[in-house]
């Protein structure tokens, strides 16, 4: 019993309660262009019957879903509260229209408008009735003391009694805005947070992306070794093999070690093919660079264009080399082209590499021979896609989509 009450005697002046205040104050001010653009909302949503607010709309809901990291500062600040972006926008397809269509029917920005709308009502009901309490009690605790420099009709119960009501409205204002604070912890976890299967999901993702990382690191490493030291080590055992050639007298003994040179680079061979599986060296100077070379080898000539503002991560920039090399060797084999353009560019959000050629056209992902089918499930292990416009005659279009991380 006394713990709850030395609680209740100490709320007024717990920095906690004066957190809550700073949060509930900034949140009123703060909520002012939010309930704006949730009022936009309601607005462009009735004009979007007429077809002319659908692009309207679609930039309010973007700035809904932006509006989650603009509430989370304060929260964060005052409150030690902190909650998750809302995961992408998942579409399906490229282009402005497929992007709009995904944002408009994304539930976590209807949700981020739902929370713009509740909040400003909220928080200024918190400011303004907690200001009242906070205001109200001061004077009527110290009523006793100024009520004699400014003479006035006794209120109400006489001075003690309303310094009785100052001191309640004292007590009770902290759990006035705790009860605020409460209220918007409900709030934002039923419409700003994700979901358990949406966080759920993220988690997944964010771990596959994580063994991504590591898996293309620990390729990197193995590549290193090898190129730094398996290969050092054959070429030294090719020159001493070399040396005991030159100084060997018997005819047999020669033609063991001319054997055993053979083999030495045999293994060196493979073993180039091998660290160029694992890490193409072109991918040392960047993809563009490496794309470049890729079409100066090529057995068609190649028209390229690349435009990427910022370097991939690793495994992109991978799935992309060796996508790009695998389509211009189909299409040297079975094509019979011409000419081919390669396109690589990020578009947003996603990287984009189209090979289009002027052959004779009918390929499919399941085409024997192609490598098509390896590329689909190289494209979708990244949350990507390949898709094949080859009609017979051609031209054939293969492009392949890999979002940018």
């Amino acid at each position: 019993m006394r713990s709850v009450a030395s609680r209740v005697l100490r709320a007024p002046v717990a920095a906690r309660t004066w957190s809550e205040v700073g949060y509930a104050v900034t949140g009123a001010v703060l909520a002012v262009p939010t309930f704006v653009i949730a009022l936009l909302g309601l607005v462009f949503s009735a004009l979007s019957l007429l077809t002319i607010g659908l692009p309207l709309l679609t930039g309010v809901l973007v700035l809904a879903r932006l509006s989650v990291r603009y509430f989370r500062g304060p929260a964060r600040l005052f409150l030690g509260w902190s909650w998750p972006n809302p995961p992408p926008v998942r579409r399906r397809g490229s282009g402005p229209v497929r992007w709009a269509a995904a944002v408009l029917t994304d539930a976590s920005a209807w949700k981020a408008l739902a929370y713009c709308f509740a909040r400003l009502p909220l928080m200024t009901a918190a400011a303004y009735l907690g200001g009242v309490l906070i205001v109200g009690g001061l004077l009527g605790i110290t009523y006793p003391v100024w009520m004699h420099r400014f003479p006035q009709d006794s209120p109400w119960g006489g001075p003690w009694g309303l310094a009785a009501q100052g001191l309640a409205a004292l007590l009770a204002f902290p759990w006035y805005f705790r009860l605020i604070v409460w209220l918007d912890r409900r709030l934002v976890g039923a419409l700003l947070e994700p979901g358990p299967e949406r966080a759920r999901i993220a988690a997944l993702e964010a771990s596959r992306a994580a063994l991504r990382a590591d898996a293309a690191a620990l390729l990197r490493r193995v590549e290193r070794d090898l190129h730094d030291g398996t290969q050092a080590r054959l070429v030294a055992l090719g020159v001493a093999l070399s040396r005991i050639e030159r100084r060997a007298g018997e005819p047999e003994l020669r033609a063991m070690v001319t054997q055993a040179q053979g083999a030495v680079v045999e293994a060196l061979t493979e073993l180039r093919d091998i660290v160029r599986g694992i890490h193409p060296p072109a991918l040392d100077a960047g993809l563009s660079t490496a794309i470049e070379t890729l079409a100066a080898r090529s057995a068609v000539p190649v028209d390229v264009h690349v435009d990427l503002p910022q370097r991939p991560t690793p495994e992109m920039e991978s799935a992309l080399y060796f996508s790009a090399a695998e389509l211009l060797t189909n299409v040297a084999k079975h094509a019979g082209a011409s000419r081919i353009r390669l396109d690589l560019r990020a578009l947003g959000g996603v990287l984009r590499l189209t090979v289009t050629d002027d052959g004779r056209g009918g390929a499919r992902p399941g085409s024997t021979g192609t490598g098509l089918a390896g590329l689909v499930r190289r494209a979708e292990s990244l949350d990507g896609a390949l898709r094949v416009d080859s009609p017979p005659g051609g031209p054939t279009t293969i492009t392949v989509e890999l979002p940018c991380e």
